[in-house]
């Protein structure tokens, strides 16, 4: 982030950080369908969200090492309630081609620290807790709303409710990002 959107007006700051995460987003997923597009949109679109980060302390991120095993093991039970849907559908065996897996994590990277990073954090200081769980929650449902049927959005919704909720519970990034990276690995 730039000196001066850091210095700017948090509102400013919020709506900025909020529009660059949904323009990458809907751009990754319209390019995602241009054939043999998939695996490069998702990597350069996670790399450009990991961008919305640079410039913040890692504690208003939610990142750092204090309890770290505690935090990775947070991450694990994440994952594992993230995984709960696909569990109870038939043929619960992932679907995602192995060829996709560096994508997937270089994309769950990438939108923890946008949508659960600096856009919450943005939300925090502009709103507080309750501004920062729903608005990010809202724009993560927005920003996949163009990349998965309607159907799925109150789960999509549901997914980012629960990591925006342990971000503020536990103040830790790093527990939301493994489960990020493990449905994306399993779903």
């Amino acid at each position: 982030m730039s000196l001066t959107l850091k210095r700017s007006h948090p509102a400013v700051r919020a709506a900025l950080v909020g529009a660059y995460v949904l323009i990458v987003e809907w751009a990754r997923a319209l390019i995602q369908t241009e054939p043999y597009m998939a695996v490069a949109a998702l990597v350069l679109g996670g790399a450009a969200l990991c961008v919305v980060a640079v410039g913040w302390p890692p504690d208003r991120l939610g990142l750092g090492t204090s309890r770290l095993g505690l935090r990775i093991l947070g991450g694990l039970a994440l994952g594992a309630v993230l995984l709960l849907p696909g569990a109870v559908r038939s043929g619960a065996a992932p679907i995602l081609p192995v060829g996709l897996a560096a994508a997937a994590v270089a994309v769950s990277i990438g939108e923890e620290l946008a949508f659960r990073g600096a856009l919450y954090a943005a939300l925090d200081e502009l709103g507080g807790a309750p501004a920062a769980i729903i608005g990010s929650t809202v724009l993560w449902t927005a920003a996949h709303a163009f990349s998965h049927p309607p159907a799925f959005l109150g789960a999509v919704a549901a997914a980012g409710l629960l990591l925006a909720l342990w971000r503020w519970a536990c103040r830790d990034l790093v527990a939301p990002i493994i489960g990020h990276v493990i449905a994306d690995l399993a779903l």
